[in-house]
């Protein structure tokens, strides 16, 4: 007869203790992927650049052109709208940078290696999501100022241009950053359920940029019930880029509308990423 003996536990030695996995944790190992991709940094510029610069040439020739308008033209002329032009072309940059930084790790596998390290998977997705709209809203909020400011110098060298303290200026600088944020949110989610590039941006191309101008080729009597609950264009009334509209929605409201559809496709994004393999 032989008696089994069994070696107490011991600790592992200094330095080699298993760090218990917690969310600020997986936050900063997002963190670090998002800084350490030069792809992010380049994307971002790109946004920054396009905010102010088209932005920047749409005040300068609408100063030079002013005199040109019709009165229709005159009477609907918005010069804070104006200065913020280039968020339609940011959103695109920022949104293809959502989808990105989440479908790029499943085409190279290293979703795996995330998804072993935070078995529980959801702390994932919080992060990455956590990380890029503190980020996307940060670089917004100040590119949206500085496209503000620029923009109002060049309309005011026609006496075009309002002050940062004029009616709803500040609603509609800080908005268009929001705005912003939320749709490359949209884009992160829908990377997140596609789980292929290609994919995702065309679904974020085709939500932002080709359902309004085909809704738009729709008789008014069908468009104007369902036109102003689309994404881009509720909760782009928030910064005056909806303007266009018969019946938008009042711009809180809509900003609230875009914020529900990227609730709802984030659960959606969660639930897959808990119920289906990587």
């Amino acid at each position: 007869m032989t008696t089994m003996t069994y070696a107490a536990p011991t600790a592992p030695p200094a330095g080699q203790q298993t760090l218990r996995v917690t969310q600020p944790r997986v936050l900063l190992s997002e963190w670090t992927k998002f800084r350490s991709l030069r792809s992010t940094m380049w994307t971002l510029l790109t946004a920054v650049v396009l905010t102010i610069g088209v932005g920047a040439l749409f005040s300068a020739v609408t100063a030079n052109q002013y005199h040109t308008f019709s009165a229709a033209d005159k009477a609907s002329f918005n010069p804070i709208t104006t200065s913020l032009n280039g968020i339609l072309f940011s959103q695109l940059a920022i949104g293809v940078l959502g989808v990105l930084l989440i479908s790029g790790e499943y085409s190279t596998g290293m979703i795996r290696s995330s998804l072993t390290a935070v078995p529980r998977r959801l702390p994932v997705l919080w992060a990455k999501l956590g990380v890029f709209a503190g980020v996307a809203f940060a670089v917004m909020l100040v590119t949206s100022f500085v496209s503000f400011f620029v923009g109002q110098a060049l309309l005011s060298s026609h006496h075009l241009g309002v002050s940062i303290s004029a009616p709803n200026a500040p609603r509609d600088v800080i908005g268009a950053a929001l705005y912003v944020t939320v749709a490359g949110i949209i884009g992160m989610t829908l990377g997140a359920l596609m789980r292929n590039t290609a994919a995702g941006i065309s679904a974020m191309v085709a939500v932002f940029f080709v359902l309004p101008p085909v809704a738009g080729l729709l008789p008014s009597s069908w468009s104007s019930h369902f036109v102003q609950y689309l994404p881009s264009n509720a909760g782009g009334v928030l910064y005056g880029g909806a303007s266009g509209l018969a019946h938008p929605l009042a711009p809180w409201t809509g900003f609230g509308l875009l914020c529900a559809y990227a609730a709802v496709l984030t659960g959606l994004a969660a639930w897959r990423l808990r119920r289906a393999d990587a």
